[in-house]
């Protein structure tokens, strides 16, 4: 098969995780209307979770093909686009900035630790199944110290018939995602050995920056509404979950060597994104359109140097 066979494959399979994903947000969204959560919480808790889908679909899809470096760069590169990028997106698109609470800069040193985790048990540039237990066991641990401090889900009784209808929704609007991650792992090894490129530029840096769109999609919607709590919990919690639970379970599937400059430029890149975040945060408690700007400058030497490295 041709490149532009493979690339255009490749496009329509992303599309489609894409729009499935974004159904699923939706859908979830929907679900999680039912239970009585502050709205930070649902953002970190509920519709974190549910970003994460394409993520983990394609990094199972990646790790059954035998291919979880594909995943792992799309991981680590979907984290450096959530924190700079997607947060610069969103500053853009608000009045005034957005408000940061005090219950997100509680968790500050929790975010450090999680994101820096499977930073330090990657240096040896291998991930073993003991190394993917103990990223999930983690990020399990720093998930239910938010539903504890937040006093548990309680479950809403209204709208049965329209929940058994979400809940089917979702059912298939996720079956269809995972047989778009499938393709779309597929095409795009595909596409990226027949340019001779390595597969986990492209995980990295196109299909790690499309799996970003449901949450960016969602903390729009969320700052529209004047709720940028909903957005900030949303963003963070993906980073979280993607950082810990989902490379645990590429882990856990299938041990794996990687090549080193996935933690030593990837994953610095993606720590450094947090500290400058969080650093951006504590002045005055609100993101501000010139943090906003210097935040996607930070992403565009990110993609520079990630170029660059792959040319070596």
């Amino acid at each position: 098969m041709y490149p532009l066979d493979n690339l255009f494959y490749f496009g329509l399979s992303l599309l489609l995780v894409l729009h499935s994903a974004n159904l699923s947000v939706e859908y979830a969204s929907g679900l999680a209307h039912t239970f009585k959560l502050p709205r930070y919480a649902v953002g970190f808790l509920i519709i974190a979770i549910i970003s994460i889908i394409p993520e983990t679909s394609i990094s199972i899809v990646s790790a059954l093909q035998g291919v979880p470096s594909f995943a792992l760069g799309m991981l680590f590169g979907s984290n450096v686009a959530d924190l700079p990028l997607i947060f610069a997106i969103v500053i853009a698109r608000t009045a005034g900035g957005i408000k940061v609470s005090a219950r997100i800069m509680e968790n500050n040193k929790w975010y450090i630790s999680l994101l820096a985790l499977p930073i330090i048990l990657g240096l040896d540039g291998v991930y073993s199944r003991l190394d993917g237990a103990l990223l999930i066991v983690s990020g399990l641990f720093f998930y239910a110290r938010m539903l504890k401090r937040n006093h548990f889900l309680r479950r809403s009784t209204e709208y049965i018939p329209q929940r058994r209808l979400t809940i089917f929704n979702l059912a298939t609007s996720t079956t269809v995602l995972l047989i778009g991650s499938y393709l779309t792992v597929k095409y795009g090894v595909l596409f990226a050995e027949s340019i001779q490129i390595s597969p986990i530029f492209i995980g990295m840096l196109v299909v790690g920056l499309g799996t970003t769109l449901p949450e960016l999609f969602f903390s729009l919607h969320a700052i529209k509404q004047k709720t940028d709590a909903l957005a900030l919990g949303d963003i963070l919690g993906t980073v979280i979950s993607d950082a810990t639970i989902v490379v645990g379970i590429l882990a856990l599937i299938h041990p794996f060597a990687f090549p080193p400059n996935i933690v030593y430029v990837t994953g610095i890149f993606m720590v450094f994104a947090l500290l400058i975040l969080l650093a951006f945060m504590r002045s005055g408690r609100i993101l501000t359109k010139i943090e906003g700007i210097a935040l996607f400058l930070f992403y565009l030497l990110f993609v520079f140097t990630e170029y660059m490295v792959s040319k070596w």
